[in-house]
C-alpha cells in the first residue's frame, strides 16, 4: 500500500518549489522592465530633444539653390556675361559618416578622374556646414553622368544635379572690363564674414564681376528635404526659391569693343576709348588676353600652363602706367601758356640738341626743325622746342599742371582696385625715393613725357578729352546708368587762348604733322598725338591719342602699343583709325536707318 504519509509530504515540498521559481520570476521581469522604462523615460523626457536633433540630422537636410547671377549687358543690352547649367555632382553628409565612404570615396575619385585627397580636401572644406551637401566636381560631361547613373546603386549618398556656371558668349572680347568668377578661397570667406557667404560660392575675382559683385551675387534659396538611409530625398518639407542677382548695362560698345580687339591684333598693349562727353567708356582692350571662360568651372591644367607662357596675361593694361612721351606735350602747352613767361604767339628755334649741364639732349629727328610756334611745335613734336619751355618754367609748373589733369590718381573708373595712380614726379617725390635733388634735366625729361612721369592709357584718353569738350575734366565709368560719373566734370579753367593753340596744334599734327594716317576721307576732320617713349634696354612703346570730329567731338581713342618699336605715326595711329571708322560707319549706318525707319543694323547680336 501506498504510504499516504509519504506521498503528502513528497507533494508539499513540490507545491513550494513551483512557488518560489514563479516569484523569482516575476521579481526579474519586474526588474528588467523598470530598468527598460527608465531608460526609456530618460532617453525621452532628459534627452529627447537631444535624440529629435540626432534623427534630424540624419534624416532632414537643406538642399541649398544657388541664385542666378546677373548678366552684364552692354550699352545696347546685348549680353556679354550670363550663365548657363551644367552637371556638378553632389555627396550628403550622411554618406560621408557611413561606413561605406571610403570605398564610395573610391569609386567617385576613379569617376571623376581626380586623387581621393582632392575630394576629401573639398568635404573637409565645409565640415563647418554638416547641414549642406557638398559639391565635389562641376562641369561633369555626359559619359561621366552616364557613368554615374549606370551604377548609382555604387554611390550611396550622392547625386547629380544641375549648377548654374557664368558663360561669356564672346569668348576673349573684353575679357579684362569682364573679369571672370571663381570658388571663394578661405581668406576671401573670412574677409566677407557675415555677408552670407560658405565655403564652395562663386564670386567676382576680377574686373567688373568683383566690382559688381553686390549687384549681380542674388540671393540663396533652397529647400528642406528628408532623406531616407542611402541619401535619397523621400519628400520636400520646405521651399525658398534664390532671387536671380540684377542685370547690370555698362556703357561698352559690343561692335566699337570688337574693332578695338581686331585693331590691336596681338600686340601687347591697350585700347581705350570714350565718350569726351561725360566719361562713358565705350571700348577698353588690353593684350595678351584670355578667355574667361576657363574660370567658370575647374581650369584645367594645360589651360594653366599655356596661360602662364603669355606675358602677364591678367593685368589689364589700360589701367596701368608707362611713359606717356609725346602725347604728354599737351600738358606742357597747357603749363607754358598758363605760367604767363610764354604767349600764344610765341616763336622758339628748334635744333637738333641742346647742351645742358654737359648732356647732349636730342631732338627725335637730330636735326631740329628751325624756328617753330606751338602750334608747330605739336605739329612735328619738336622735342628741342619744349626743352627750353621746361627750361623756363621748371619741373614744378608742369607738375602743378599734370595734377590739375588728374594725373597721380586714380580716374574713379570702376576697376579701381586693378587701376594704377601713376606718377607724377617732382623735387620732394625724388628727394624722398632716390635721395637726390631735382635737376634741370628732369625737367627737360618730363616735358616730353619720359623720364619718372607714369600715365595709364586711361588717363591719357582723359587727357584727351579736355581740348576735345573745350577745358573739363570728365569721370570715366562703365554703369551705364551712373548720373552722378555722367554729371561730373571739372572745369580747368585754362585761358580760351589756351586751349585754341591746344586744339589748333592737335587738328595741325593730323593735316600736316606726325599724324597724317588720320588723315583720309573715311574719317571726318580729327585731331590727334603721337607719342614715342624710350624703355632702354627694351624696344620703345609708342602712343596715339586723338577726337573726332573736331567741330563737335563725341570720341577719344589712345593706342598704347607696349614695347613696340618704330614710332606711334606708323605703328598707334592706324589702329585708332580703325576704331574711328568702325564708330563713325556705325553711326552712318543709324543714320540712314533712321531716315528710312528701318532698325539700326549692327555687326552683332
Amino acid at each position: 500500500m501506498a504510504n499516504p504519509t509519504f506521498g503528502n509530504r513528497d507533494s508539499g515540498r513540490s507545491v513550494g518549489r513551483s512557488y518560489q521559481s514563479l516569484w523569482l520570476l516575476l521579481g526579474i521581469t519586474t526588474i528588467f522592465f523598470g530598468a527598460l522604462g527608465g531608460r526609456l523615460a530618460y532617453m525621452q523626457i532628459q534627452q529627447g530633444e537631444r535624440n529629435r536633433e540626432l534623427a534630424n540630422e540624419n534624416r532632414i537636410h537643406l538642399l541649398p539653390r544657388l541664385p542666378e547671377r546677373g548678366r552684364i549687358l552692354d550699352r545696347e543690352g546685348r549680353v556679354l556675361a550670363s550663365s548657363r547649367h551644367v552637371y556638378s555632382l553632389y555627396v550628403w553628409p550622411l554618406a560621408i559618416k557611413d561606413e561605406r565612404w571610403p570605398d564610395t570615396r573610391k569609386r567617385l575619385a576613379k569617376l571623376l578622374n581626380l586623387p581621393e585627397s582632392t575630394l576629401q580636401a573639398r568635404i573637409d572644406r565645409q565640415k563647418e556646414n554638416a547641414a549642406y551637401r557638398v559639391r565635389l566636381a562641376q562641369n561633369l560631361s555626359q559619359p561621366q553622368v552616364i557613368a554615374f547613373e549606370e551604377n548609382r546603386r555604387d554611390f550611396i549618398g550622392v547625386e547629380i544635379d544641375y549648377d548654374s556656371v557664368r558663360y561669356y558668349p564672346n569668348g576673349s572680347v573684353a575679357a579684362h572690363v569682364l573679369g571672370y568668377t571663381g570658388e571663394i578661397s578661405d581668406e576671401e570667406l573670412k574677409r566677407r564674414e557675415g555677408q552670407g557667404y560658405r565655403p564652395g560660392d562663386v564670386i567676382g575675382q576680377a574686373g567688373l564681376e568683383a566690382a559688381f559683385e553686390k549687384q549681380l551675387r542674388g540671393e540663396w534659396g533652397g529647400q528642406q528635404v528628408e532623406v531616407d538611409a542611402l541619401g535619397n530625398v523621400v519628400r520636400i518639407l520646405g521651399d525658398k526659391k534664390a532671387r536671380a542677382g540684377q542685370d547690370v548695362k555698362i556703357t561698352l560698345d559690343l561692335d566699337l569693343q570688337k574693332a578695338a580687339e581686331a585693331a590691336i591684333g596681338d600686340t601687347m598693349g591697350a585700347i581705350v576709348a570714350i565718350d569726351p562727353r561725360d566719361g562713358s567708356i565705350l571700348a577698353m582692350v588690353s593684350r595678351p588676353t584670355y578667355d574667361p571662360n576657363v574660370f567658370a568651372t575647374e581650369i584645367s591644367q594645360a589651360e594653366w600652363d599655356r596661360l602662364q607662357q603669355l606675358e602677364f596675361p591678367f593685368v589689364n593694361r589700360a589701367l596701368q602706367a608707362f611713359p606717356p612721351a609725346s602725347t604728354f606735350k599737351i600738358v606742357t602747352t597747357a603749363a607754358a601758356l598758363e605760367s604767363g613767361k610764354y604767349s600764344p604767339d610765341t616763336v622758339l628755334q628748334t635744333f637738333p640738341f641742346l647742351r645742358v649741364g654737359g648732356i647732349q639732349f636730342w631732338d627725335w629727328n637730330n636735326a631740329g626743325f628751325g624756328p617753330l610756334s606751338f602750334v608747330g611745335a605739336m605739329r612735328y613734336s619738336s622735342d628741342t622746342f619744349f626743352y627750353q619751355v621746361a627750361q623756363r618754367i621748371g619741373g614744378e609748373a608742369i607738375a602743378t599742371m599734370c595734377r590739375r589733369f588728374g594725373m597721380g590718381e586714380r580716374t574713379g573708373v570702376e576697376l579701381a582696385s586693378e587701376e594704377s595712380r601713376g606718377l607724377v614726379p617732382d623735387n620732394e617725390w625724388k628727394v624722398k625715393n632716390l635721395d637726390e635733388e631735382w635737376t634741370v634735366g628732369d625737367s627737360i625729361n618730363m616735358s616730353i613725357g619720359q623720364g619718372f612721369l607714369l600715365q595709364t592709357p586711361l588717363q591719357v584718353a582723359v587727357m584727351f578729352a579736355i581740348p576735345a569738350n573745350n577745358g573739363f575734366r570728365v569721370k570715366p565709368h562703365f554703369l551705364k546708368d551712373d548720373r552722378d560719373s555722367k554729371e561730373w566734370r571739372e572745369d580747368l579753367k585754362l585761358k580760351p587762348s589756351t586751349m585754341k593753340v591746344i586744339q589748333d596744334g592737335l587738328v595741325s599734327v593730323v593735316t600736316e604733322g606726325t599724324g597724317k594716317a588720320l588723315n583720309v576721307p573715311s574719317l571726318p576732320p580729327n585731331a590727334g598725338k603721337t607719342g614715342t617713349a624710350e624703355d632702354p634696354p627694351r624696344r620703345s612703346h609708342t602712343w596715339y591719342g586723338g577726337y573726332a570730329p573736331v567741330d563737335k567731338p563725341e570720341i577719344v581713342v589712345v593706342s598704347f602699343n607696349e614695347n613696340s618699336g618704330g614710332g606711334g605715326g606708323s605703328l598707334a595711329a592706324p589702329k585708332v583709325r580703325q576704331v574711328f571708322e568702325a564708330y563713325f560707319r556705325k553711326k552712318a549706318l543709324r543714320a540712314q536707318a533712321a531716315k528710312g525707319k528701318q532698325p539700326p543694323a549692327t555687326t552683332s547680336q
